[in-house]
């Protein structure tokens, strides 16, 4: 088995991440499996070298090892790419020229009384620039999935998650009527070229063999997108685990901008590593 942590440089880690990190990497010793590390750092114009430097300290400092090169996404573009050409070959993608003003504008416009539909992405894009059957796609600096061209021929996307005691097999079937309702044609090339979230990571999960992705609960929604472009693209799909996610005293849930939690300010007062997991309900290091 292999599992995998895929920060993004763009600030410090904090307790949400260590216990996401520490669940991954125990989950794959436990197992005599491997764990890997992948820096997310598509988006160029927030990731930063330090903090990058600062990850691969504080994972050590936590106790965690990983195996093999840490592969990052900014080196990735022609894997992406490759990918992206395959979907276009097939007329399942096409370009789009919205902007976040755009979509809302579109969204927010009488339509015999519909409310907006959120995703995983925000609100459901309307479909501005998608083709008309038959239609040659429009060009555009963003490329968008065709869902309902995706789709065609397929009844239902299944995943399997796995509960929290890492073992039991819960099974995820959501109707492709109801998936192109709620996830839209969601973007997997940006307006800037490079290659969006849902694809690139993806792509990478097959091409580093995860067989188990462990991640936070708020990504559970975005996961049925990734099975079907696991099964577009003929990729093995891996088990996933979506944790509970660690929350401040107010409920709400971690971001990079709290740096009151961040693993770094814990160290600085002296905390150790298995303070960190006690905070976050972890049991301590073993051996």
């Amino acid at each position: 088995m292999r599992t995998r942590f895929a920060p993004s440089p763009t600030g410090p880690l904090h307790l949400g991440h260590a216990y996401s990190a520490i669940t991954a990497h125990d989950f794959a010793r436990r197992q005599s499996g491997a764990f890997v590390l992948r820096i997310e750092d598509l988006d160029q114009s927030r990731a930063r070298p330090d903090w990058e430097a600062q990850i691969f300290d504080d994972l050590a400092w936590l106790g965690l090892t990983w195996d093999g090169p840490v592969w990052r996404q900014a080196t990735r573009s022609q894997a992406y790419e490759a990918a992206l050409t395959s979907l276009t070959k097939r007329g399942l993608l096409y370009g789009c020229i919205c902007s976040r003003r755009d979509i809302a504008e579109a969204a927010s416009a009488p339509q015999e009384g519909a409310s907006p539909v959120w995703g995983p992405d925000g609100l459901v894009y309307p479909g501005s620039c998608r083709p008309a059957d038959g239609g040659a796609p429009l060009t555009g600096p963003a490329r968008r999935l065709n869902m309902a061209a995706a789709l065609t021929g397929c009844s239902e996307i299944a995943f399997q998650e796995l509960a929290d005691d890492l073992k039991t097999p819960i099974n995820h079937i959501q109707k492709a009527a109801q998936f192109i309702d709620k996830m839209g044609d969601v973007v997997l090339a940006r307006r800037d070229g490079a290659a969006a979230y849902h694809l690139a990571v993806v792509v990478d999960d097959a091409a580093q063999d995860i067989t188990h992705v462990v991640r936070g609960a708020d990504l559970l929604s975005a996961t049925p997108i990734h099975a079907l472009l696991q099964h577009l693209l003929g990729y093995p799909k891996p088990f996933y685990h979506h944790h509970r996610l660690i929350r401040d005293s107010h409920g709400k849930r971690l971001a990079k901008r709290d740096d009151a939690k961040a693993i770094a300010k814990f160290r600085s007062e002296g905390a150790g590593p298995d303070d960190i997991r006690a905070m976050v309900g972890l049991p301590p290091r073993s051996g």
